[in-house]
């Protein structure tokens, strides 16, 4: 799944989320490829700004864990957010 910049996604929980931009992890052992970090902003309380791996961003849901979640993804781009 690619990760869009200036979209609106939805986590699993029922939150909204807009992806501001892509950065790369200083962190990154030498000789590793350089990881990915999605930026995003919470659309609802406080507008706080979240970072997670683009790994993390991107991944399936935990169906053991959390049985209940509505969507395969625990990000999923919303088409038509205002």
């Amino acid at each position: 799944m690619d990760v869009q910049i200036g979209k609106t996604y939805r986590h699993f929980n029922g939150n909204y989320y807009r992806v501001l931009m892509i950065a790369n992890d200083s962190e990154t052992p030498k000789g590793e490829k350089i990881k990915e970090i999605v930026v995003y902003e919470e659309l609802h309380g406080n507008h706080r700004i979240w970072t997670r791996h683009i790994d993390l961003f991107t991944s399936k849901v935990d169906k053991d864990m959390y049985p209940d979640a509505n969507q395969e993804y625990r990000f999923q781009l919303v088409e038509d957010y205002d």
